[in-house]
């Protein structure tokens, strides 16, 4: 029996949902291994040796080798499985995604993990000395973001230009969390964000947990 490739995972989290979402639009089938952070599992001497940066996801290989970062592994999927392509084609689409889904991650996740980490789920654990005007800050910049995101999809069907990429899934990762577990929903009224989630959340890859 060929081992499967494992995936160091925590129901909810963001960044190994958009592994999940990646894998199984490659149809790649990933065995899931539950790291309970509530538990502190991620911060183990034993998973240390996984990823010394104790966070998740980690990509483990059949050989026992391990993958950390999620963009990372999302290219080590891409590179072992090339089609359906989510990287970029040649050297502009490439270079043109790579730069999207950084405006994501920099832009837009970041705020919302300031916003997180300065919210009422991570309060209630007594982990940080929380700064409620950070947070009202990161709010306040990643409405603004959603703003920016309407204006752009009344151009463009997807992130990264018109068709699904990496890109996209950064940003339904975001958004979804954002939403569901720190109240940072986007606004009724920008409908081309919303006609973009909805599209994106119609894949059959959203689903996976």
């Amino acid at each position: 029996m060929t081992k499967k490739m494992k995936l160091y995972d925590f129901p909810k989290a963001p960044n190994p949902r958009r592994v999940k979402i990646f894998a199984h639009e490659k149809d790649i089938e990933l065995e899931l291994i539950n790291c309970d952070m509530g538990k502190r599992e991620h911060k183990t001497p034993e998973f240390l040796t996984k990823n010394p940066s104790g966070k998740i996801p980690v990509l483990e290989l059949e050989n026992g080798e391990c993958i950390s970062e999620s963009v990372a592994i999302c290219r080590y999927l891409e590179l072992i499985k090339p089609e359906p392509n989510l990287f970029g084609m040649d050297a502009y689409e490439i270079a043109y995604i790579e730069s999207r889904n950084r405006h994501i991650e920099f832009e837009l996740w970041m705020q919302i993990g300031i916003s997180w980490v300065n919210g009422p789920i991570v309060g209630s654990l007594g982990i940080f000395d929380q700064i409620p005007k950070a947070k009202e800050a990161s709010d306040k910049n990643v409405r603004s973001f959603y703003e920016r995101l309407d204006s752009e999809f009344k151009k463009n069907n997807y992130v990264a230009g018109d068709r699904f990429t990496i890109a996209d899934i950064t940003l339904v990762s975001a958004i979804d969390f954002a939403s569901d577990m720190v109240n940072l929903e986007p606004k009724k009224d920008l409908k081309n964000l919303y006609r973009w989630h909805k599209e994106v959340s119609s894949r059959p890859s959203m689903l996976v947990e």
